[in-house]
């Protein structure tokens, strides 16, 4: 089983976060640290360290991650101008905390996704 996670906490209200959205199968919260303006992360609810641990099962959670993502984004009024959506993947893909995590992040021009 993994480890338990500083994302695991903020989901069971254990340590304070600005929690913007929870139900049974996620949580978005503010990133505390934020690389623009609007900055999000939507967590599952079960902890799921990388995307490569994904399974059948855990569809209902990733998808409600990108359902919860499009009405955060209205909410935050980021929506129709733009917004960007990264899930990062173990270290060469830049993933920090291994409890998978959708970012939200928009509320200024993004750039290029990539710098080479």
């Amino acid at each position: 089983m993994a480890e338990e996670t500083i994302f695991s906490k903020i989901i069971r209200r254990e340590i304070p976060a600005d929690v913007l959205y929870q139900d049974e199968l996620v949580t978005a919260f503010r990133d505390i640290a934020p690389a623009a303006p609007t900055h999000i992360l939507i967590v599952p609810n079960v902890l799921i360290p990388t995307v490569n641990q994904v399974e059948a099962e855990h569809e209902a959670a990733l998808g409600r991650m990108l359902t919860v993502a499009a009405k955060i984004a209205k909410q935050e009024g980021i929506a129709e101008d733009g917004y960007r959506l990264i899930i990062n993947c173990n270290r060469h893909g830049g993933q920090e905390v291994y409890h998978i995590h959708l970012h939200l992040v928009g509320g200024r021009p993004l750039g290029p996704m990539l710098a080479n």
